[in-house]
């Protein structure tokens, strides 16, 4: 930690610090204040009512152009907080919070866009929290002995890792062309495909948990190990690896694709909200599966009296709830694919491809 700690104040001279320009959760309480002030106001005729203008904030520098947002029909009732009134051009106040620009109520807009999609990936947080918990109570029971070395059953989440660092390049390299040939997609397939297809996975996952979970009771049953939770199951550890190796590749897409589709799809003055949006899905996942445990617990305890989870996981139906989570996944993924059918991308929204973003930064940084 000392030499990290070292090398990184070596590096903080070369850092090139941004200015900050404001929180963005101020500009979207911002549109919000005006709406509420404006709630009385019609929009039926906005077109012919003096509307805010401010240059200097209407339009968004990128690069040595300007990009704005076209004007969409989502979200109607936020244009309320454009409308200008007597009051408004009686306030001469740097930032007036009863009206905004066209710009920034169309900022909010897109951000709302994103909301169905994050809430459509909050099932594969949930999926993506049983690495960490049952998986490895799973292999706490199983035989880890290599030799006379024994593995520590939380230690197989390296492999999670490890498939993510073996199949990033052969992402990059072999799947992105081959796909950017077929699709004609700088990115070889979209944010939201790349997304859809790593939930497809976790799917498949949790298919291979449960019935590796079958099988490893199966053998406590058949070697009389059912009542003794502390004893070892002679099936080994490595019967665990597909669904961590499985979990990996998932994560290669969804993750990823998660990522980097909130922070591309954000709005430019609102960046670091997407990451915050990206990662809140794993925290916000991990509370709902919580919830899911704890709901689940109470109503197998009370419909035959065999709880789906007890202390002796020999006598748990842990596979019953990697069946649940399959098929909350299945069901999730259906609503993701409407959901991404109905996105439309924000550069579509602006004319601007992702192919001619690059040929322009090609071209600013050749010259």
């Amino acid at each position: 930690m000392a030499i990290a700690l070292l090398i990184f104040l070596c590096g903080t001279r070369f850092y090139r610090h941004k200015l900050p320009s404001g929180s963005p959760l101020t500009r979207i309480i911002h549109v919000f204040v005006a709406m509420f002030h404006k709630w009385n106001v019609s929009t039926s005729h906005q077109e012919k009512r003096k509307v805010a203008a401010a240059p200097e904030r209407e339009v968004l520098e990128f690069g040595s152009r300007r990009r704005q947002y076209l004007l969409t029909n989502q979200f109607r009732f936020l244009d309320k907080a454009t409308v200008e009134d007597e009051l408004d051009r009686e306030c001469k106040a740097t930032r007036n919070w009863r009206l905004c620009t066209v710009q920034e109520v169309q900022e909010v807009k897109a951000v709302l866009g994103l909301s169905p999609i994050w809430m459509s990936c909050l099932i594969f947080g949930v999926v993506f929290a049983q690495s960490s918990t049952f998986f490895t109570k799973q292999g706490a029971t199983m035989d880890r002995k290599i030799g006379h070395f024994e593995i520590p059953a939380a230690s197989f989440q390296c492999f999670i890792s490890l498939s993510i660092i073996l199949l990033l390049p052969i992402y990059d390299r072999i799947f992105v062309p081959i796909a950017r040939n077929l699709t004609g997609n700088e990115r070889g397939i979209t944010f939201l495909q790349r997304i859809g297809t790593g939930m497809l996975i976790s799917i498949l996952s949790m298919i291979v948990a449960a019935l590796t979970e079958i099988k490893r009771i199966k053998v406590a049953k058949d070697n009389g190990l059912v009542d003794k939770p502390n004893a070892t199951i002679p099936l080994s550890i490595f019967q665990l690896l597909p669904q961590y190796m499985l979990f990996g590749i998932a994560d290669v897409f969804t993750m990823v694709g998660m990522q980097e589709y909130f922070y591309d799809q954000m709005p430019d003055t609102m960046k670091t909200l997407g990451i915050a949006v990206y990662l809140s899905v794993l925290g916000v996942g991990s509370f709902l599966s919580s919830i899911i445990i704890l709901v689940t617990e109470k109503l197998s305890c009370r419909s035959n009296g065999s709880c789906w989870f007890v202390d002796n996981l020999n006598k748990a139906h842990l596979d019953y709830f990697y069946w649940l989570l399959a098929s909350l996944s299945a069901i999730n993924f259906c609503i993701y694919i409407f959901l991404a059918n109905c996105y439309k991308y924000k550069n579509a929204q602006n004319n601007i491809s992702y192919q001619e973003e690059s040929c322009r930064a090609r071209t600013i940084l050749a010259s």
